[in-house]
């Protein structure tokens, strides 16, 4: 291609649709147009210009204290979607307006601009006032009479109990929810031998000697405090160390679910193939998870071009166990979010880990690799010395950096608000690429015409099989995530069709040494 002809090549990307945009992009590219499409929703509200400047300080405040990005308000639009404009009214009127935040909610921050419109009832031109007002991310924002909004839905709420302003303010981080002291007696409602190894632990570290006692390095590691030579525990303390957390925080738990295919399914063709509630501390939850995924995840083999047969995991295993630590370290246990507990779900193609609450302060899913500021970072630093963490913002790159080493997709990190706000952590496995190697491997083994008539299930066995020598019913099911009953049918089925050889004592009905093999030797490989 000439130079001449390169100089009227242009690439142009895709308008990024208008139910994505945050509130800052749909402010700086407002239009009539963008307006008139706009409907009232997590992000936008429209008021008459007849709205009081006292009550617009009440939306000022609902939107600063909604995360993620604040919202826009629009003066000049009735709630029936009638623009009517401001033009009617005067200078004066319109100043104070403008400066409507200034007066009545100072806290916020903000900005205003005139977007020029057309009157429904006549098509005169005018303007409508668009306020855009930023989330505070460290501070309830309240209006000059001391009261406090928020967004849920479509509705502004008032927070009208001290209880309701102080979670709100213990999820932006202007109060700890860590530090609140709990209704737990101590030390009869903890388990002092984790308590004890905690405490080593930080000796360890630190080069403290036995001066200090269990309960001065719980005080110093801000996990409880003394009053009148008493052991007060706090939140924190619950969390790792009590025997039951759930009286503290009642959803302190994680629900792990295995899903049949690629979707949930939901009623009657919901297809959970294993739920299971894991409880605990936050620190044997992280064990408990870890197992039961580990006896979960596939491995998967494909020929390799030497002829011999490679073995992955489905996911490598610092990517899914740092996705199960933040879950667990850094997810809202206040705000309403306490009784939401961790879901861990699993599906052919993904495994997905939802946490309640939105991402840390100053975290987004574009600075999370290089961003680090711990929701609770009083439990944070205690997991560290009880090394489940580093405390350095390590644990996302981790995840990355294991997911591409495997050749596999990076991991999505994003924010939902389904069933409540919360962070969705997606690793994605590449089990369609891996079916074609397992087809494949099959066909080399068995040819093509018989392979066609496998399952994908029958395949992973053959391969497995033509791996490592032999399978049995616990192997399939760990393999293929079926029960032991359904696991055994599906390899005698390979008995009956010629292809596998079953060797079991035949006293015993449920023989757990039975093994399977091919009944041709030589079509199994070994490295």
């Amino acid at each position: 291609m000439s130079s001449d002809q390169s100089q009227f090549e242009f690439i142009f990307e895709p308008p990024k649709p208008r139910d994505l945009m945050s509130p800052e992009e749909l402010f700086e590219q407002a239009n009539e147009a963008m307006l008139r499409s706009l409907f009232e929703d997590r992000r936008f509200e429209a008021k008459p210009n007849s709205y009081s400047p006292k009550a617009i300080g009440e939306y000022i405040s609902m939107w600063a204290n909604t995360s993620p990005s604040g919202g826009l308000l629009a003066i000049g639009i009735r709630n029936d979607k009638i623009f009517e404009g401001c033009r009617c009214k005067s200078p004066n009127d319109l100043n104070v307006i403008e400066k409507s935040p200034d007066q009545f909610c100072p806290d916020a921050q903000w900005k205003v601009k005139r977007v020029d419109i057309h009157r429904d009832h006549d098509n005169d031109p005018d303007f409508v006032l668009l306020f855009l007002i930023y989330y505070h991310e460290n501070r309830v924002v309240r209006t000059s009479d001391g009261r406090a909004f928020v967004r849920k839905g479509d509705s502004k709420i008032e927070l009208k109990t001290p209880e309701e302003i102080r979670l709100l303010q213990i999820d932006k981080g202007e109060v700890s929810f860590e530090t609140e002291s709990v209704n737990l007696v101590y030390p009869d409602d903890f388990d002092s031998q984790s308590i004890s190894t905690f405490a080593e632990g930080v000796r360890e570290k630190k080069n403290w000697d036995q001066q200090h006692s269990v309960e001065s390095i719980l005080e110093l590691m801000h996990l409880g405090k003394f009053n009148r030579s008493i052991f007060i525990p706090n939140a924190a303390c619950a969390l790792l160390f009590a025997k039951d957390p759930r009286q503290t925080v009642a959803g302190c738990r994680v629900r792990f679910l295995r899903f049949e295919g690629e979707a949930e399914g939901s009623g009657e063709k919901w297809n959970a193939v294993k739920d299971e509630f894991i409880d605990g501390t936050v620190p044997n939850q992280i064990f408990q998870v870890a197992d039961i995924l580990r006896s979960q995840l596939r491995t998967f083999s494909r020929l390799g071009k030497d002829g011999k047969f490679l073995t992955s995991p489905e996911y490598p295993e610092p990517a899914w166990y740092e996705a199960v630590v933040n879950a667990c370290v850094h997810r809202a246990y206040s705000n309403g979010l306490g009784n939401r507990p961790i879901f861990v779900k699993m599906f052919d193609d993904r495994l997905v880990i939802e946490s309640p609450g939105s991402f840390p302060p100053f975290v987004t899913p574009e600075n999370i690799y290089d961003t680090h500021h711990p929701r609770n970072p009083f439990l944070m630093e205690a997991m560290y010395y009880l090394k489940f963490v580093k405390c350095a913002h390590e644990g996302t790159r981790r995840i990355r950096a294991t997911m591409l080493e495997m050749s596999l997709p990076k991991p999505e990190f994003k924010r939902q608000e389904v069933d409540g706000v919360g962070v969705r952590v997606t690793l994605r496995n590449n089990i369609h690429q891996r079916k074609i190697w397992v087809d494949s491997d099959v066909a080399a083994l068995l040819g093509a015409s018989l392979a066609q008539q496998l399952t994908s299930d029958e395949k992973r066995c053959l391969n497995y099989i033509a791996e490592y020598g032999e399978i049995s019913v616990s192997d399939t099911q760990r393999l293929t995530g079926k029960t032991w009953p359904a696991s055994k049918k599906m390899l005698m089925g390979l008995v009956n069709q010629g292809i596998l050889h079953h060797e079991h004592r035949d006293d015993i009905d449920r023989d757990t040494r039975a093994k399977f093999r091919l009944k041709n030797p030589d079509l199994a490989r070994n490295d």
